[in-house]
């Protein structure tokens, strides 16, 4: 039996109450995001305060129109030539930067091995596996799947085994495939960042007041923590007396 997603959801609100918040918009299909990531992580590494910290993973689509027909056979090289009309020589020389950009951060894409697929199923598992407090978990099981493995995330099959490692059970997975609250988590998601402006990611946002916005330097992501931790604690100060 599945227990009802928003009870997982209200246990998880218990468990990271009184820490500062920061969301983070992210597409499994974003190279920059999965370098984002880490970058961040290196930067909470670093604070001395990472212990009230909560990080909230945002669903964002950056192609919702893939289907498993139209990127069927379809290297990524070809696939974002055809989208931003570039040749695929000038798309593997992008992708090459980007594969170097990744190094840097200690990750090892695998550009000839991806799969074109559209993100969307493995967002609704994500938004299951936050009510189970396994968020970033499961961005970081779907990224590396998807940038390192070539896992194919259109394969059902694949998502199940995927959703085992992030530690969500096989019965509750077509729960997550299926059930309206996850769509409707996705797109509240969605909304959010219509509403502000974001047309890129990843995006951070810190206490809803500092942002970040792409793959930034863990320098850039530690100052960005330092100034929202201390203005967080600033005003939990003065509602306090």
């Amino acid at each position: 039996m599945v227990l009802s997603s928003s009870i997982h959801a209200q246990k998880t609100m218990d468990l990271n109450k009184g820490k500062l918040t920061v969301e983070v918009w992210s597409d499994i299909m974003c190279p920059f995001c999965y370098i984002g990531k880490r970058n961040y992580e290196k930067a909470l590494a670093q604070f001395k305060y990472a212990d009230e910290i909560n990080l909230v993973w945002k669903s964002y689509i950056l192609d919702p129109s893939i289907n498993a027909d139209s990127a069927e056979g379809k290297s990524v090289y070809q696939y974002l030539a055809e989208r931003k009309g570039w040749t695929v020589e000038y798309s593997k020389e992008m992708h090459n930067y980007v594969y170097n950009m990744a190094k840097e951060s200690g990750l090892n894409y695998n550009f000839d091995k991806m799969v074109v697929a559209n993100s969307i199923l493995a967002h609704r598992i994500i938004q299951y596996a936050k009510t189970l407090n396994l968020g970033d978990k499961a961005e970081e099981v779907f990224f590396s799947a998807y940038f390192c493995d070539g896992q194919d995330l259109n394969n059902r099959d694949t998502l199940v085994y995927l959703s085992e490692k992030i530690g969500i059970k096989v019965t509750e997975v077509e729960f997550a495939l299926n059930d309206s609250s996850t769509w409707l988590t996705l797109n509240k998601d969605l909304n959010e960042a219509e509403q502000l402006n974001i047309t890129g990611v990843p995006y951070f946002l810190f206490n809803n007041k500092y942002s970040v916005s792409g793959a930034q330097a863990p320098e850039k992501f530690l100052e960005t923590l330092e100034k929202a931790y201390k203005n967080w604690k600033e005003n939990s100060s003065s509602i306090a007396k």
